[in-house]
């Protein structure tokens, strides 16, 4: 009879001890995602069906505008070898609306590609004179010395940012391929410029392995920086393409997670994260096209970088270019808080800025009409970056906090009052270096306003009204409530009867110091001596132009009398 061989059974092995408490289940997961939605939902985080629709159908419209525009033009110029009605035209989003985030009343961006015998004075000129035509469009204005040029405009009561880009073929097809990097050779930067946004917003998507729990993950992320006031990269904080390569590095490293593992695992990686180490969706890529590409190895510049987010397609740039360290110290702080954090409400409480610290800064900016006042306070805002960094190189300065809530303000019931709009930067002041500190904060707020006011009349678009001003403020002289915030108080207008002086920087001046005169300014009743922190303001100045076109220089403490200079007190406490 055959032997039978006896199956060998593989010796079992003792279970592993798992530490900590268990992962969530199916159902549990379930359940935290329909909470998360449900709390998106009443901050007003996605659109209902009438509103996308309505999207949809402004994209449209201004797609069927630039391509008519791209006909006449070609008609104008009467090139004999290209058909005018076969020139096409690619109009296509990017930005929130194209990843599939866009909130109610999100803006939407809009990259125009047009073929390469236009130039893009014919846009900013031609286009543009066509937009205005248009009675659906409102409050239209171009930026053509941005680092993006850019045209604003309100259609149909949604605000559009459009970028052009051309590209080198006498037509542009519906089905061009934008992701393309042959196309890039040879384009002129202000296209390559423009077209990454769309080429980076469409990478970002073919990268992550799951798009519907990207897309909710993202929205709960972009919802609590909005929340805790870190949301602005013009302001030195993080954009919408910087928050959305962060959630999508998470997407990729936790690939079958779901949405609300991926906000917990966001704040507990980030926590941990040791910056300068950079964040990228795949490798660095050169195609040698001259173009300048984010590289520590290659460019000195880069190593600097205080928080390098890299965008994932050619030519990758840094998308945290203007963080700060102060700024990217706040941001860390409200990461760690998050990570903190268990209850989805409170994940997205609003903080008090106002209690944050005991010494501010007050900046404003006021115009003659409400047409002149987007675009005054365009340019102001744009510059306020340069003042944080500039106050975080003072010696006793340890932090300059920018709140990117800004707040307007429009007079009520007096047709000839400037419209204003305020912004608040906190300060931390090193206090250590002993027990009386004088700190001469003056020079950094004129130079604000000379850099502001050089800019105005460089791009010609000083009108008679704007003005600017910055002062110091301390924290008990916010008396009344911020706008959209109960119980948050705000700048009182008229200073307290208690002595209390103001900072500000005076005026510059585009005319030779010959022909540059001096006005008094209307608050120099008030003494500019020294004052304690704990008094309140000093006296404020107004940075006006004069009627004949040049810059008057408000009455301001002569910068060669130490005893007139404003300074700021600082009395350490026993």
């Amino acid at each position: 009879m055959p032997r039978h061989r006896r199956s060998k059974i593989a010796p079992s092995r003792p279970q592993q001890k798992v530490y900590g408490p268990p992962p969530p289940t199916r159902e549990e997961e379930c359940a935290k995602a329909n909470d998360l939605i449900e709390i998106l939902k009443s901050f007003g985080c996605f659109e209902s069906n009438v509103e996308l629709r309505h999207r949809e159908h402004v994209v449209q419209r201004l797609q069927s505008l630039f391509r008519e525009w791209l006909v006449e033009m070609c008609r104008e110029k009467n090139f004999p070898d290209i058909i005018p009605e076969r020139v096409g035209g690619k109009l296509v989003p990017f930005g929130s609306h194209h990843l599939g985030v866009a909130s109610k009343g999100a803006d939407i961006d809009i990259l125009c590609v047009g073929p390469g015998f236009l130039q893009r004075k014919d846009f900013f000129s031609s286009f543009v004179g066509k937009l205005k035509r248009q009675r659906e469009v409102k409050d239209i204005r171009a930026i053509e010395e941005a680092f993006v040029p850019v045209v604003k405009l309100s259609f149909e009561g949604i605000e559009i940012d459009l970028v052009f880009a051309r590209v080198a073929r006498n037509r542009v097809p519906e089905g061009m391929d934008l992701l393309r990097e042959d196309w890039l050779q040879g384009m002129d930067i202000q296209s390559v410029r423009s077209l990454n946004g769309y080429r980076v917003t469409e990478e970002i998507l073919r990268l992550v392995p799951n798009i519907q729990n990207f897309r909710l993950a993202l929205r709960t992320i972009k919802l609590w920086a909005k929340q805790r006031n870190i949301y602005s990269n013009s302001l030195g904080f993080l954009g919408g393409i910087s928050w959305a390569i962060l959630v999508a590095r998470i997407c990729q490293e936790y690939p079958t997670a779901s949405a609300s593992t991926l906000v917990t695992m966001f704040f507990k990686e980030y926590n941990m994260w040791k910056w300068p180490n950079p964040i990228m969706l795949r490798e660095l890529k050169d195609c040698h096209f001259n173009l300048p590409v984010w590289d520590p190895r290659v460019n000195q510049a880069d190593r600097s970088h205080t928080m390098p987010i890299i965008t994932p397609a050619y030519p990758m740039q840094n998308t945290a270019f203007n963080v700060t360290p102060s700024t990217l110290a706040i941001m860390k702080e409200e990461i760690q808080r998050g990570h903190t954090i268990a209850s989805w409400s409170k994940l997205f409480e609003k903080p008090n800025f106002l209690r944050k610290y005991k010494h501010y800064i007050l900046l404003q900016a006021a115009s003659a009409t409400e047409e002149q006042h987007p675009a005054w306070v365009g340019l102001v805002e744009s510059r306020i970056r340069h003042l944080v960094v500039n106050l975080e190189r003072h010696v006793l300065v340890t932090r300059a906090h920018i709140n990117v809530q800004s707040y307007p303000e429009c007079s009520k019931g007096n047709a000839t009052a400037p419209i204003r709009t305020k912004w608040l930067i906190g300060l931390v002041f090193n206090e250590q270096g002993g027990k009386h500190l004088s700190i001469d904060l003056t020079p950094y707020l004129q130079r604000f306003s000379d850099i502001v006011y050089s800019v105005a009349n460089r791009c010609q678009m000083f009108r008679e009204g704007m003005t600017t001003s910055a002062r110091y403020m301390s924290q008990k002289d916010f008396s009344w409530d911020l706008p959209q915030e109960p119980g948050r108080r705000v700048i009182s207008e008229e200073p307290k009867p208690s002595g209390s002086r103001t900072m500000a920087a005076p005026a510059p001046s585009v005319m030779s110091h010959q022909a540059t005169k001096r006005s008094r300014s209307p608050h120099s009743e008030t003494s500019t001596k020294k004052f304690k922190s704990e008094v309140g303001p000093s006296k404020g100045v107004s940075l006006s132009q004069s009627k004949s076109g040049g810059l008057k220089r408000p009455r301001t403490p002569e910068s060669g009398s130490p005893s007139k200079r404003v300074r700021t007190v600082l009395l350490k406490p026993t």
